[in-house]
């Protein structure tokens, strides 16, 4: 408009389309061009859009589209919680442990406020075999359609992007056409085809992606893509959003004399109710291993895991567990899962998986106890997951836990509930050593003990996790078990809340040779 243009003239200096504007000016504006606005427009972009004020004979750097400075990176990492077994855990380690992979985090400006990385990609140096989970939510989003239409195609792929700040849910034909137009950026930056490009996007539903915003940094961002552990802990700050603390850890173990790594990072800390939470994953491994093994385990693992944590009752649109197994470790290749390295592999990764999912319910958005429920003694793994779940699902115990009240029906009625069939005569409750039901009969038991154990334990774990999260304590809280069955069991973990006490959190240790099984739940207030 001819105001719009007198206030540019004032402002700045005559328009370069303007006929007021001579050589001899002392100062000229300067068009900005930018990869995106050359395609969209054909051209150069207008004035009134972007300006610069710069002398005659002085040049300056465009502006960066990125940013990796320390202030986008200041979340602690959360504590280890993967169960021991037959492999050596790294604490340090992350999706950059196994052999082939590279990662890299930054800032995008895709949040809606703050200056946290938010876009992350997990590269993988060779055509890696795929494997993943995503969410049964019907309202699933763009990214979990476009990764289950390539996933049912290819069995390979070679990077995978996860931005935060939009979770591109709800958002249509046009999210849709979104999440695709950021998986061609990405794959024409990185010379691979659009195919072996996977995303994941976590944030806000019902928003549109930022594209101006993905179109400047994907190609600044490929390039700091690097294979040390620093870079993969940029990855996992890049994808959290409410989250309290970053999410990764590693292992290795031995497949046939060779060194096997697996490392994984995830987010989530709200809306945590998995059924495969806003829960994602991305899990590196450097066996090899057959691509439809490694989907089996992938899924198996992701339900002995993910599936079996909650932090508030809610299925997000957008959960997705991906692994991409490399197969540089050199092992023979995996082909039946049913195998001693097959085992020994699932396990492996199966443990991993359980270790970022307590990891998710520790961090549970406001939430001052984490407690671990083992269902013991049912007659499939089904049964008990759904027993340990039932539990960590009801309101009424998880407010007396909370409240320190060692309210043990609350407990039993909520098995009874569950819908597994069990004899009630066959039915036990523990509270860390304390027997409190057995056999289907209550056993006096001091209470003013069990109470005081339920309140020593969380103020233990809140102080520790104020000062060190990192070396948070976790404690026995409550077992459910069935005295008889054949099936190995279960167990949940559950996260009361309540907004006027600090984060606490609370576990049990899992039983030697048991199935561990996590489940984490989440109250908004306690009673007694």
């Amino acid at each position: 408009s001819g105001a719009h243009s007198r206030c540019f003239r004032r402002r700045c200096a005559p328009s370069p389309f303007s006929p007021e504007r001579t050589s001899s000016s002392p100062v000229h504006a300067v068009r900005m061009q930018s990869r995106s606005a050359s395609a969209a427009r054909g051209g150069w972009l207008r004035p009134r859009h972007s300006c610069a004020l710069i002398k005659p004979g002085v040049r300056t750097a465009p502006p960066r589209a990125i940013s990796q400075t320390a202030d986008n990176f200041k979340i602690k990492p959360a504590p280890v919680l993967v169960p021991e077994g037959d492999w050596t855990v790294d604490a340090a380690g992350n999706v950059c442990s196994a052999k082939g992979f590279k990662a890299t985090g930054a800032y995008c400006g895709l949040r809606r406020s703050g200056v946290k990385a938010d876009l992350a990609l997990v590269a993988a140096d060779v055509d890696s075999v795929v494997g993943g989970t995503f969410t049964q939510n019907v309202m699933c989003a763009a990214p979990v359609l476009y990764c289950k239409d390539v996933m049912s195609r290819k069995k390979t792929a070679r990077v995978v992007m996860t931005n935060a700040g939009m979770a591109n849910a709800a958002t249509g034909d046009a999210g849709y056409a979104d999440a695709l137009e950021t998986v061609k950026l990405l794959s024409t930056e990185m010379g691979i085809p659009a195919d072996d490009v996977l995303v994941q996007s976590t944030g806000v539903i019902g928003m549109r992606m930022k594209m101006e915003a993905f179109r400047t940094a994907i190609p600044e961002l490929v390039p700091t893509l690097g294979s040390s552990l620093e870079d993969g802990n940029r990855a996992a700050v890049a994808i959290t959003t409410t989250d309290l603390v970053s999410k990764s850890v590693a292992l290795k173990m031995t497949l046939g004399g060779k060194e096997v790594n697996l490392g994984g990072m995830c987010k989530g800390s709200g809306m945590i109710h998995p059924n495969m939470a806003t829960m994602l994953g991305v899990v590196t491994c450097d066996a090899s291993v057959d691509a439809e093994v490694w989907q089996g385990m992938v899924k198996r693992a992701s339900v002995a895991s993910f599936n079996q944590i909650t932090v508030d009752g809610d299925t997000s649109t957008n959960d997705c567990v991906i692994g991409l197994a490399s197969g540089l470790a050199g092992n023979a290749t995996v082909t039946d899962a049913g195998s001693a390295d097959g085992k020994k592999l699932e396990g492996a990764l199966t443990a991993l998986l359980q270790g970022l999912a307590k990891s998710i319910a520790w961090d549970g958005e406001g939430a001052t106890c984490l407690i671990e429920v083992q269902a013991v003694g049912a007659k499939t793994d089904a049964d008990a997951r759904q027993v340990a779940r039932s539990v960590t699902g009801s309101s009424l115990a998880k407010s007396a836990i909370f409240g320190g009240d060692p309210n043990w029906g609350r407990i039993a009625a909520a098995a009874g509930y569950s819908g597994v069939a069990f004899d009630q005569s066959n039915l036990g409750v523990r509270l860390g050593e304390q027997q409190l039901m057995e056999k289907g009969q209550p056993i006096p038991f001091d209470k003013a003990a069990a109470s005081k154990y339920l309140k020593v334990c969380g103020e233990s774990a809140s102080r520790m996790w104020k000062s060190h999260p990192q070396e948070a304590k976790y404690l026995e809280v409550e077992e459910v078990t069935q005295a008889e069955g054949a099936g190995l069991g279960g167990c949940q973990f559950s996260q009361p809340r309540a907004d006027s006490c600090g984060p606490v959190r609370l576990s049990s240790r899992l039983h030697a040779g048991s199935c561990a099984t996590f489940g984490p739940m989440h109250v908004c207030a306690s009673s007694s």
